[in-house]
């Protein structure tokens, strides 16, 4: 890992770590939220002045465009001072064929991901325990590294047309659910694996029902090589 990143990953661990407890949301609360947006964010450590490292945060729904949203931003940002190779994302999910392309963005780009929420304020310095819910997690995988904080939550549970489909905004309604086929199951598996993520999560995701989420443990984490509570 270059060295710039590494030393902006403590700098943020750090103050996630000390930051906010999450706060649990109820299943439908998930499907509500404004497509994913991005900013950049400054971390400020103690001295560190105009020097201090900004990072990427990446907030909201993951839809059918956000990936070309993302490069989008990081070309308008190319120039920005100090910036680091580092994402923050707090999601609660979207399509999952977006968030496959979004995850391969971040690969291409090499890009550690952290789960964990910024406020409103562009120089806020002091994240706190954020979500990856849903499609979300199959963003995360393309991360280089990837960071979940103790404070943050990841979930997960079956693919259906609503989400993969519909959109997240529509996923918890009466309609009879349509669910992935066993190519898009194999092809999503395949996917993690390319990822360096273990094909089992997607295995178990495929078993709990679309209505509900499945928050995944520090040991599932570990296992399903998904990601690690700190660099």
């Amino acid at each position: 890992m270059p060295k710039r990143r590494s030393q902006a990953v403590v700098v943020l661990l750090g103050l996630i770590l000390v930051g906010i407890g999450f706060l649990a949301r109820s299943a439908p609360a998930l499907a509500q939220g404004e497509p994913m947006s991005f900013r950049l964010a400054k971390l400020e450590a103690r001295n560190c002045g105009g020097r201090c490292p900004r990072v990427i945060v990446a907030d909201g729904i993951i839809e059918e465009d956000t990936p070309e949203a993302f490069v989008g931003f990081l070309q308008s940002v190319a120039d920005a001072p100090n910036l680091r190779d580092v994402v923050v994302i707090n999601s609660p999910g979207g399509r999952v064929v977006a968030s496959m392309r979004l995850g391969a963005a971040l690969r291409k780009l090499q890009a550690a991901v952290i789960v964990a929420r910024f406020g409103d304020d562009q120089d806020l310095n002091a994240p706190s325990g954020g979500q990856c819910m849903s499609a979300c997690v199959y963003a995360l995988m393309g991360g280089a590294r990837r960071v979940v904080p103790p404070a943050s939550r990841l979930g997960i549970h079956r693919m259906s047309s609503q989400e993969y489909g519909g959109g997240a905004g529509r996923f918890f309604t009466n309609a009879a659910p349509s669910y992935a086929s066993p190519d898009m199951v194999d092809a999503l598996a395949g996917y993690a694996a390319q990822m360096g993520v273990s094909p089992t999560v997607i295995r178990v995701a495929e078993r709990i029902p679309p209505e509900e989420i499945h928050i995944i443990s520090p040991s599932e984490l570990r296992r399903w090589r998904l990601a690690s509570p700190k660099f």
